[in-house]
């Protein structure tokens, strides 16, 4: 039974303080779907994403509804495409095994589309110790693909703390972001929101665009993503002399009861979909509505902008104190877990950013604390291709050596400078272009080959 406080304090989270669930996103096992005909490989995603999440948006919606507790967004991640094109391509030339991987990419979009979600993971490849075939191919349609689509997200994971770092990946995801930008140009280079690059991308990440189903995932699993940075402003506001000790135990008290929240709705919509419960990803996630900040709670802490000293350690305790009391509350924790600080998505990051608190390099400091990464970050359209791989080459280190999951998501917006103002809209948001660093590492990131993995990696 919960007591009349509990129910009361419930229900100021979800009215006052934008508590909800982030995503519930449905996992869907495609190895079954490959096949040497093309048609036949696409005839068989569609139909088995159509039948299995058929459901999804009219199921979580009832139990939206019972419990009161607002599902943002419903979507589906499946098996890394990128396995299902060896078969589709085998002895076809190049030009023909990219335009296949584009109509997979097609199929997707429209199974996205007539099951009502807003977008589908997994179009990417896993590349951390070499390519496929199909990882080639894949990789290379990623602009088209993405230009060409609404709702598919794409991840190429191209380092861990086991496998080391593959340079050559980093080298050519650098051009495919640059590609990508290009393509869409007409939307300020949007379908780089849906590219992620990834170090150790876990198998069971329910947000976008680093979602996939990986394969040692069961045939199908619901994977819930929390979210709650307004209930966590409120209380770090109305805490303004409690000194860190405690504000880190009112936050973890916090994050206890939003996860059991989140478990709840998971195990639900589950339960009423006749698949697997898999994880509750226990991040922080912010959106651009005015009070659902992650900078903003480091400010309540006492930084007068995010991004001035003291930012990296108020980010550390709050990712800490979430995990900590989510993982109390529940045994099923996975994803990233940690804090997002997509600079776009975040409107007090856009602040810090324009007031110049916020930089790249500070962000970097950051990711060593929190488990997102270097995320929608608009940079200057005319930014080089070695510049952005080595970018993602600095983000994939800080990874790997720290044995966490860490992601990059750049956008060198075509036609945009350094301090110039960019619109994407909906939950994407707005943001400014944040300066690049102007000296040259093209012949570093040229060495190619592969940085080794780091000692930590051998724990046998």
């Amino acid at each position: 039974m919960f007591s009349a406080e509990e129910v009361i304090e419930t229900f100021e989270m979800i009215s006052l303080s934008h508590l909800n669930v982030r995503t519930v996103t449905l996992g869907i096992n495609l190895l079954d779907c490959a096949d040497s005909n093309i048609k036949k490989t696409k005839e068989k995603v569609y139909d088995k994403i159509v039948s299995t999440a058929g459901n999804l948006v009219k199921e979580a919606g009832l139990v939206e509804r019972k419990y009161g507790i607002p599902i943002v967004h419903k979507r589906i991640a499946v098996t890394p495409i990128s396995l299902l094109l060896e078969s589709a391509i085998r002895g076809v030339a190049r030009k023909s095994a990219v335009a296949r991987s584009i109509e997979i990419a097609e199929v997707l979009d429209k199974a996205a589309k007539d099951v009502r979600i807003d977008f589908i993971g997994g179009y990417g490849a896993l590349v951390q110790k070499g390519f496929t075939k199909g990882d080639t191919v894949l990789t290379d349609s990623i602009p088209e693909a993405l230009a060409s689509t609404e709702r598919v997200c794409s991840c190429v994971n191209i380092a861990g703390t086991k496998a080391g770092i593959n340079v050559d990946a980093a080298l050519k995801m650098g051009s495919v972001v640059k590609q990508t930008a290009i393509k869409t140009k007409d939307r300020s280079g949007i379908g780089c929101a849906k590219l992620v690059c990834f170090a150790n991308a876990p198998e069971d990440n329910p947000f976008m665009a680093g979602a996939f189903h990986g394969p040692g995932e069961s045939e199908n699993t619901i994977n819930v993503g929390i979210s709650g940075p307004g209930v966590i402003r409120k209380i770090v506001e109305k805490s303004p002399k409690t000194d860190f000790r405690a504000l880190a135990e009112l936050i973890k008290r916090a994050a206890f009861k939003i996860t059991r929240a989140g478990e709840l709705i998971g195990q639900e919509v589950a339960k009423s979909l006749n698949v697997k419960f898999g994880i509750v990803d226990l991040s922080l996630a912010p959106t651009p509505e005015k009070g659902d900040s992650i900078a903003n709670i480091i400010e309540e802490m006492g930084v007068e902008y995010c991004g001035a000293p003291g930012s990296t350690a108020a980010l550390m305790l709050l990712t800490d104190a979430v995990k900590k009391g989510g993982s109390m509350a529940t045994s099923f924790v996975g994803g990233i877990s940690g804090a997002f600080i997509p600079v776009s998505e975040d409107a007090g990051m856009v602040n810090a950013a324009k007031k110049g608190a916020l930089t790249l390099e500070k962000l970097e400091a950051m990711t060593s604390v929190c488990s997102a990464g270097l995320d929608m970050i608009a940079i200057p359209g005319n930014t080089s291709s070695e510049t952005i791989a080595a970018i993602i080459l600095d983000a994939m280190a800080i990874g790997v050596i720290n044995n966490k999951a860490l992601g990059v998501r750049l956008i060198p917006v075509p036609g945009k400078k350094t301090g110039d103002t960019v619109q994407f809209g909906g939950l994407f948001g707005r943001t400014v272009v944040m300066p690049v660093s102007k000296f040259s590492s093209n012949n570093f990131v040229k060495r190619g080959g592969h940085i080794p993995s780091p000692l930590a990696s051998l724990r046998n």
